[in-house]
């Protein structure tokens, strides 16, 4: 695989060496007899290849690099059930943003149109969701299309690509030069649009910045940090992008997730100039859309962004800025107030409503086990570069508002909402980087999603933790449930297997944990494992949040019907 050799190669050959031009160094994938072809010259590639069970893990794992790199995660799947497996991995990937590219096996050329065993179309399936898809009918394209596949994973917003693989084509030879690595176009703001930004700062009386979306890094995060310290503007995280700003600094004042703090909503909607850096302001951040105006917003909006074509989709800016948030946060150093800003008293307030929100000490829910504690002793004991993984369900909000992101790249978790997410995504950082130490939260019907995973991270020796919390039920829903139909429990009761024993079934270690007092050395004796584990938490099912509980809810229901 010389690139510069002209000498036949396979069309499996060719891709594979693809992958290597463009800095792959790992990918995931679940067998499949439609590329063969792939997976032999892989044989011989200096390529880390991540055998998964499920290809909606492997998806995920690949998202997951994706997300913390920015680097397209890269997965391989076979036709038909495969690829629509990996489906869910490809919507994380389009809702998220996130680089990542999905190649698929395909039928042969010649039977194709006939709904041959598996076949299907890719571009039908996966449209609406993969900003391209693609399939390549000769191997002589491959490096061409390879290339452009990478450009769209990574270009203005990013997410996920599709490239079909017909399997004659992979064995079939062809005699072309390889392409050039590819390069990741980062658009710069002007020195005029940064100019009237700074007039407007300096013109504002209750400012504040919300950052999200895709395209950050550690450099550019540590510059928008600094400019907020320049300005004491109070920051605010999207949903579940919290690892773009340190929860421990002065302007930090939370994030925009789901039961938010209402008083982080009252500043927001009482500030007279929002700056949106890299985020949409979808649905979860926006509150339902609901806290700011469609199309027009009552308050002067600042929306910077990597794609054009989001500035004004929905929200109609004062002023519009299409810079990557990398590109914009490296042009901040020139925006400095010229005097003291006079709401250093409102970011001082902001960070001090967060501190009493995310405090855990004054948390008490039905029940032996008291997460409150849980996350305290967390905090206590783990690493501030943690990474922390977690799918979709009510639990997670002990994540999002107890435990304080500070440092970039340790945050993986959809804001898809996707279930399942957690444990692929924690085997996906470890793969990427083994001396993180990487926690996953999930419930007891979030795990089962894709909980088969566990295999693979004891297949590679991933020593990743898992904080199970069990109430024996799909515990979102049910709370919607005992909103709307209060009493009337309907699908979502669940009964759960021994979690210990499935950890050491898999050759993990396992804890059971019933009371506050034994999680701690539950937790110590996992982490000195050297084994990926699960700590099995027994949750009172009435603790359906940190502050409320099935009865009170159902009891709020009934007194309005």
């Amino acid at each position: 695989m010389n690139s510069t050799s002209l000498t036949p190669r396979t069309g499996g050959q060719i891709l594979v060496q693809q992958l290597i031009t463009h800095g792959v160094k790992q990918l995931f994938c679940v067998p499949g007899e439609s590329y063969l072809a792939v997976l032999d010259a892989l044989h011989d590639a200096d390529i880390g290849v991540t055998v998964c069970r499920q290809e909606g893990g492997a998806a995920m794992m690949a998202e997951a690099q994706g997300k913390l790199t920015g680097q397209p995660g890269i997965c391989f799947v076979t036709r038909g059930p495969g690829a629509t497996n990996a489906s869910a991995g490809i919507h994380i990937a389009h809702q998220d943003s996130t680089p990542m590219i999905l190649f698929v096996g395909q039928v042969a050329r010649g039977a194709m149109g006939r709904e041959a065993f598996q076949e299907l179309d890719y571009s039908a399936v996966f449209g609406t969701m993969a900003k391209w898809v693609v399939q390549i009918d000769d191997p002589a394209r491959v490096p061409e299309l390879v290339s452009r596949a990478f450009h769209v994973a990574t270009s203005g917003r990013p997410g996920p690509v599709v490239v079909a693989l017909p399997e004659d084509m992979l064995t079939e030879a062809a005699t072309v030069a390889d392409a050039l690595p590819y390069g990741v176009a980062e658009t710069h703001p002007g020195a005029a649009q940064m100019a009237e930004l700074a007039q407007r700062l300096q013109s504002a009386q209750r400012p504040v910045a919300i950052v999200g979306g895709s395209r950050w890094s550690e450099q550019a995060v540590r510059e928008f940090t600094a400019f907020a310290e320049a300005w004491s503007i109070p920051v605010y995280c999207s949903f579940r992008r919290q690892m773009l700003f340190p929860a421990t600094h002065r302007c930090y004042g939370g994030d925009l997730g789901l039961g938010v703090n209402p008083k982080l909503l009252a500043r927001i909607k009482a500030s007279d100039l929002v700056l949106v850096v890299g985020g949409r302001l979808s649905e979860v951040p926006s509150q339902g859309y609901e806290l700011f105006d469609i199309p027009t917003p009552a308050q002067p909006l600042v929306h910077v962004h990597a794609d054009a074509d989001e500035l004004g989709k929905l929200y109609r800016p004062t002023q519009a800025i299409h810079a990557t948030p990398q590109a914009f946060a490296a042009a901040l150093h020139a925006v400095r107030p010229v005097a003291a800003v006079p709401w250093k008293a409102h970011a001082e307030a902001a960070h001090a409503e967060y501190l009493a929100w995310s405090d855990p000490a004054p948390i008490r829910i039905p029940g032996n086990l008291q997460m409150g504690e849980v996350m305290q002793h967390l905090k206590e004991v783990l690493p501030a570069d943690t990474i922390f993984c977690n799918g979709a369900g009510n639990f997670a909000t002990w994540v999002h508002r107890f435990w304080p992101f500070t440092t970039y790249a340790s945050q993986l978790a959809p804001t898809s909402g996707s279930m399942g997410y957690g444990l692929p995504a924690a085997v996906g950082a470890k793969r990427l980087w083994p001396q993180r130490e990487v926690v996953v939260f999930a419930g007891d019907g979030d795990f089962l999603m894709h909980g088969q995973e566990f295999a693979t991270a004891v297949q590679y020796g991933l020593p990743l933790i898992v904080v199970l919390l069990d109430n024996a039920m799909y515990g979102t829903i049910r709370m919607h449930q005992e909103r709307e139909y209060p009493g009337r429990i309907s699908a979502t009761q669940l009964q759960n297997p021994d979690f210990k024993a499935y950890a050491q079934a898999f050759g993990g270690h396992g804890e059971r944990v019933e009371r506050t007092a034994e999680f701690a050395p539950a937790l110590a004796r996992a982490r000195a494992s050297g084994l990926p584990s699960v700590l099995h938490c027994l949750i009172d099912p009435e603790a359906i949040t940190p502050t409320g509980t099935l009865q009170g809810l159902r009891s709020a229901a009934l007194s309005k019907s």
